[in-house]
């Protein structure tokens, strides 16, 4: 009988403290979920932030801007160190928070006068829709500093609507080139060429490239129309991609990633149409030699005179130690020209195309509130976005494909890839390549177009398509990557795409027969096996030679291969270069030895993801569809760029809208205590992609 009692007493115990654990799992997901849903507001702006299960904010406004500030109080959330880098960079102050390292980015600022054409133009040029959503997005940044006070008493003075637009004009030069042209010319002698745009072998396997890719319904299996967004960037820093959807009752509703320091997506949808960008390398850089004043530093001979540069004196603040820091003074020289940079070796004068111009935000942001192609077209023609390609599709299966760029119209008798003499007004330009007359391929007969930083002649595989070519002095690109032939090999001879077909090519890893890393592969083989091959090479020579190009995880010759061969252009001419190859086989064959003690190592084991205490196998490499780029890191080669932010949608014939997006990290891109620091990278590393819409 006592045993009886007890044991009833014992399940009365054990139901109460069920109920106590049940209704603390309750009230802990009811804590949980409120802190994922919150409103975040100031004196003029007000959104409704809302973090789904991966931690993407869903932003939620009464007007633009309102969803603008909350985008920036989110991204701050999440990585407000990279937007304070930025924030100083833009304005010059760099040096005074890093220290001598940064002086060059503060220096280059002042160098092309930013905040000087700011306070001439921005009152003109900003529309104001822009201002106000500028204004939105700074307040964000402004508001998450007022909640945070041990941040604010270490960063920036308020951030302002014109810092964001500085931070697009400061940023841009750098994307097409301008800092590899400043490096050529601060050599010990004047580079023979200068231009920034043209073919070169060693963009085939740039980190800074990109796939997009569209399917119409005449194309799919089931009259859906498909398009794929696939940038790749480094996966940290300024230019890593930031996922959200951003929702106004003034009719945005756009799902898509940003840059730090920008309030519109850059790529991404709406429900009515998407787009990506790909890098392009048009020539939108010129560089002039000066002839001076022996007598005057600051004059310079320019149409039978002597004319006066421009000078200007600036500070700039630079950290030494702990509290301490140093300023400065600096001159910094224009001509009519432009920008002036001095060296041993000259005085050299820079003109670089939209440098001027404010309307970079705009254009993205009319972009995204597009309807339809008319729309859409109307807000390209702004014509302030000065690169990129952009493949568009929508939800009446319109496809849309053009070489965005912003060239200067140059005079033909000059070689515009060559230093250029400063002393006539002949080889000075103001005015553009329309944008009607840029290569572009809309409705194309082949319901399909791709774009993998390669000509835009060949978008759809066949010139019929195409737009007639352009001068060779704009440098629009005229090969095809290995990404753009392994496009056309798959995409392109699929006459009924079926959706699994789509995601498959997408995350194609191999090598085209016809790519430039197959001619290096073939090339190399055959000439050292026209002579004695060192024994010590002829295990790793024998891989290599049997690789069957393709970059799967388990591939065992694919890891020893794809280190060694992008490594056959002379950095200084980009020319082939049999002895680079030999010295980067041995080297790679000494490192997996020591490392793994074989060379025919599966190549998932050897480039890893590594986030946190994560470390997961990668399939892919330089300059396959799906890209992978990885420096060595320890004891590891570890993935730094490529394949990033994806994102795919469809449209239906009934009006259906779905659509997939992954991440190589998270959405909180910093804070390695957050659940979402890696809580993609998994997915990410097996080709999963996560449902965004419906």
């Amino acid at each position: 009988m006592g045993s009886n009692i007890s044991g009833s007493c014992y399940k009365v115990v054990i139901r109460y403290l069920m109920r106590i654990v049940i209704s603390l799992i309750f009230l802990i997901n009811f804590i949980l979920g409120r802190q994922n849903v919150f409103t975040v507001s100031d004196s003029l702006f007000t959104a409704k932030i809302e973090r789904d299960d991966w931690g993407v904010p869903h932003i939620y406004g009464r007007r633009d801007a309102d969803v603008s500030f909350g985008l920036a109080y989110a991204h701050a959330q999440d990585d407000f160190a990279t937007l304070e880098e930025i924030v100083f960079a833009l304005r010059g102050e760099l040096a005074s928070k890093n220290g001598r390292s940064a002086a060059v980015n503060d220096y280059y600022v002042h160098l092309m006068n930013y905040w000087g054409m700011m306070e001439d133009r921005y009152e003109s040029d900003v529309a104001d829709d822009v201002k106000l959503l500028c204004e939105g997005y700074a307040a964000g940044i402004n508001k998450y500093l007022q909640d945070n006070p041990s941040l604010k008493k270490r960063s920036f003075a308020l951030v302002t609507a014109k810092d964001i637009v500085v931070g697009f004009s400061h940023r841009m030069p750098l994307m097409f080139g301008l800092d590899g042209v400043l490096k050529k010319l601060s050599k010990k002698k004047p580079p023979e060429f200068i231009g920034s745009g043209g073919d070169s072998q060693e963009g085939q396997f740039d980190m800074l490239a990109s796939n997009v890719m569209a399917v119409g319904p005449q194309r799919s299996s089931d009259g859906f129309t498909r398009l794929w967004i696939n940038t790749h960037q480094p996966w940290e820093g300024p230019v890593s991609w930031y996922e959200a959807h951003l929702v106004s009752e003034e009719g945005w509703d756009f799902y898509g990633a940003l840059f730090p320091g920008s309030p519109v997506p850059l790529i991404g949808h709406n429900t009515f149409l998407g787009w990506s960008h790909t890098v392009n390398e048009p020539d939108l850089i010129d560089v002039y030699k000066l002839t001076t004043n022996k007598l005057n530093e600051d004059q310079y001979w320019f149409e039978g005179y002597w004319k006066d540069l421009e000078v200007r004196n600036v500070e700039i603040k630079v950290k030494i130690v702990g509290p301490f820091s140093w300023t400065f003074n600096r001159a910094v020289k224009s001509s009519i020209h432009g920008p002036v940079l001095e060296f041993d070796h000259g005085s050299y004068a820079l003109r670089i195309s939209s440098v001027k111009d404010l309307r970079f935000i705009e254009q993205w942001y009319r972009m995204g509130k597009s309807k339809n192609i008319t729309e859409f077209k109307e807000a390209m023609k702004i014509h302030a976005i000065p690169m990129f390609n952009t493949g568009y599709a929508d939800k009446d299966g319109k496809l849309y494909y053009v070489y965005n760029a912003k060239i200067p119209k140059r005079d033909p008798r000059y070689d515009w890839k060559k230093i250029l003499p400063g002393e006539s007004k002949q080889t000075l330009w103001y005015e553009y390549v329309p944008y009607e007359k840029l290569p572009q391929v809309y409705d194309p007969l082949e319901g399909f177009f791709q774009n993998c930083n390669s000509s835009p002649y060949l978008a759809t595989g066949s010139r019929v398509d195409a737009s007639r070519p352009l001068p060779d002095w704009t440098g629009i690109e005229k090969h095809q990557t290995n990404r753009a032939l392994r496009s056309l090999e798959t995409f392109g001879v699929d006459p009924s795409i079926t959706r699994e077909e789509f995601f498959k090519y997408k995350f194609d890893i191999e090598y085209s027969r016809e790519s430039i890393l197959a001619g290096v592969r073939k090339r190399y083989v055959k000439e050292m096996e026209s002579e004695e091959i060192p024994d010590d090479l002829l295990p790793g020579l024998e891989l290599i030679k049997n690789w069957d190009l393709r970059a799967d995880s388990l591939n065992t010759s694919a890891a020893l291969s794809i280190l060694t061969l992008p490594n056959a252009f002379k950095p200084e001419n980009l020319k082939y270069d049999r002895d680079s190859v030999t010295t980067k086989l041995r080297e790679t064959m000494s490192y997996l030895k020591k490392r793994y003690g074989r060379i025919d190592v599966p190549l998932g084991r050897v480039v890893r993801l590594v986030r946190g205490e994560t470390s997961l196998p990668l399939s892919g490499g330089p300059g396959t569809l799906r890209a992978i780029y990885s420096k060595k890191n320890g004891k590891t080669y570890k993935a730094v760029a490529g394949d990033c932010y994806i994102q795919a949608v469809e449209w239906g014939p009934e009006g259906q809208l779905n659509a997939w997006s992954i991440h190589q990290y998270g959405s909180s891109t910093m804070d390695k205590t957050s659940p979402h620091y890696n809580d993609q990278s998994k997915s990410f590393s097996k080709h999963e992609l996560k449902v965004i819409r419906p």
